[in-house]
């Protein structure tokens, strides 16, 4: 983990004034995680929580990279006063406002091109304005807009640009903010194959939180206030999301006994702190179970998917396809063909009422590889 502390030295002593440059290119990445996006712990009402959660498609390929878009903080960030008071900083201000909310239409509207003019503009002011808060939000939205199209480098530069605001400017570096930030590039340094850094990026991330954690249980009963309970959960879905993201990696190298160690590790955490209902536990406990039926651990597999199944379709979540889809492929790998195919079907028209082409297209492939087995038995059959 030193090679990981040696870059945060570095960023602590260095403020990059770097403007990345946002090409055309995107490309789609499958995301299954929970985010958790924090602002600097320091200062009353500066932390901001917010959980979210997306099924990815049930591919039997686990990818890494949880490629999702930081969900916009509030824009009281940036002070205002009375119209008739407001000066040229203030002008400035009120023009880098609207820009990032142009800049956030933009991305919501898939307009990459222009969201990345927008923050651009923007992040210029910042300086100019020397409003340390908005270069280090500007400079985070620069990079997740590089980082989903496809521009790794550039988004590793701007990550380590916002840190080195944040660092410099005291932000301790186990605060959940540096912490976030920190697991993003190790999934940027696991994207671009510098795994000694992915590594211990991940160690970092980690290690950090659980000693916070640690540090929380050593609290008095008068210290337990409700902020130090708000952090402590804040604190634990982020080490959920550190699980989720090293598993996923770990899973891409077929290191299936460690990414099934973090994935269980993920769950149990999503499990206590957001219910045994919650979207991402289920996405999790299909997660597990793809992990345990790549390891022949078939029968076990099933079981976990069968219960996250059974509880979605009892809390009626929209995106039930995607666990049918993915107990069809455990099935599948059982050899019970039929009960395969009962679920495939199922999911299809599920997908399809959705919307959800991808999962339609997995879904479809499933099918054809059913098709390929029942081809094959039968050759057997008459052989």
């Amino acid at each position: 983990m030193a090679a990981y502390r040696a870059v945060l030295a570095v960023l602590r002593r260095t403020q990059s004034g770097f403007f990345g440059s946002a090409g055309l290119r995107r490309r789609s990445i499958a995301v299954q995680s929970f985010s958790v996006t924090s602002q600097p712990e320091a200062g009353a009402g500066s932390r901001c929580l917010i959980a979210q959660s997306r099924y990815g498609h049930f591919s039997r390929n686990v990818q890494t990279g949880a490629g999702v878009l930081w969900a916009a903080v509030a824009f009281s960030l940036f002070s205002s006063s009375e119209e008739d008071k407001r000066d040229e900083a203030q002008k400035k201000e009120d023009e880098m406002i609207l820009l990032l909310k142009k800049a956030k239409l933009s991305i919501h509207r898939g307009q990459m091109q222009a969201a990345s003019s927008f923050l651009h503009q923007a992040v210029a002011l910042a300086h100019q304005t020397h409003n340390t808060q908005a270069i280090i939000y500007t400079y985070s939205q620069m990079a997740n807009l590089a980082y989903v199209q496809g521009q790794l480098e550039n988004a590793e530069k701007l990550f380590k640009a916002a840190m080195s605001f944040m660092l410099s400017g005291g932000t301790p570096e186990d605060d959940n903010a540096v912490i976030e930030m920190s697991l993003k590039l190790a999934t940027i340094y696991a994207e671009r194959n510098k795994a000694e850094l992915a590594e211990h990026g991940f160690k970092f991330c980690t290690e950090s939180l659980e000693a916070k954690l640690e540090k929380h249980k050593e609290l008095s009963a008068e210290e337990q206030t409700e902020e130090a309970e708000a952090l402590r959960k804040e604190t634990r879905l982020l080490l959920g999301l550190c699980l989720d993201s090293r598993a996923r990696y770990r899973a891409s190298n077929l290191q299936l006994n460690h990414a099934r160690e973090d994935y269980q590790g993920a769950l149990n955490i999503c499990r206590q702190e957001q219910g045994e209902t919650h979207p991402q536990t289920l996405v999790l406990m299909s997660d597990l179970a793809t992990i345990l039926d790549l390891q022949g651990r078939h029968d076990e597999a099933l079981v976990l998917i069968q219960q996250a199944v059974d509880l979605s379709r009892a809390a009626g979540h929209l995106e039930q396809h995607v666990l049918l889809g993915n107990m069809a492929g455990i099935l599948l790998h059982t050899g019970r063909l039929e009960d395969s195919v009962r679920f495939y079907q199922e999911a299809l028209s599920l997908a399809q009422q959705a919307g959800d082409q991808e999962a339609v297209h997995s879904i479809q492939e499933g099918l054809k590889e059913v098709k390929k087995r029942r081809s094959q038995s039968k050759e057997e059959a008459a052989g």
